[in-house]
């Protein structure tokens, strides 16, 4: 009938649609995804550099602060951290990184008091300012999260299109049926008609 090959075009448009929106609602989280992972990476990395570098400045100063231990660590892995981190990345003005590079390179053993507590000063700020990027790092961390999962959850709409695409898809077929045997069945009226009427002019 009319009305069924009606209801069957609409389905079927609504079927498209449907099968539209779930395939960019998955691309849309495969991307997310990929981001989400990248982003993760990067800020394992950071985090760790960063926790890295703290340990090394908290050990810089403890053994700073007891005096008798700056030589000594002057020959760590954790001085080599301190004086990476002060060359690229510390944020300290050019005379006060020249000297804290200038003391972690063994240029200002001899004439440094641990008493002054110049460096260890340095050191401390340093420490703090990376302390501030981590908290930042964990920040920015913990909305890309929530940001991501509130996507995800979104996106969620994928299990229910897929519903729908099934539901139609049904529905569509039982349409398709329901016309063939409409079809069918008038095809046979009309024969049945026309050997009536054969018969009849008989």
């Amino acid at each position: 009938t009319k009305e069924g090959r009606e209801r069957k075009a609409q389905l079927e448009a609504e079927l498209k649609e449907h099968k539209a929106g779930r395939d960019e609602a998955k691309e849309a989280m495969q991307k997310a995804t990929a981001i989400r992972e990248k982003e993760a990476a990067q800020f394992a990395k950071e985090s760790a550099d960063l926790k890295t570098n703290i340990a090394a400045i908290t050990k810089a100063v403890a053994a700073l602060e007891k005096g008798a231990g700056s030589a000594a660590f002057l020959q760590t892995p954790a001085a080599q951290q301190v004086r990476t981190w002060a060359m690229e990345r510390a944020t300290l003005s050019d005379e006060t990184r020249q000297e804290v590079l200038s003391f972690l390179g063994g240029g200002q053993r001899a004439s440094y008091a641990p008493q002054s507590g110049e460096i260890t000063g340095i050191l401390k700020q340093m420490s703090d300012e990376m302390s501030q990027d981590l908290e930042s790092a964990i920040a920015a961390e913990n909305d890309a999260i929530k940001v991501y999962e509130e996507l995800i959850a979104a996106k969620k709409e994928v299990a229910t299109l897929q519903k729908q695409i099934e539901s139609k898809m049904k529905r569509v077929g039982e349409l398709a049926v329901q016309l063939a045997e409409s079809t069918n069945d008038i095809e046979d009226t009309k024969e049945a008609m026309a050997a009536d009427k054969k018969f009849k002019q008989e």
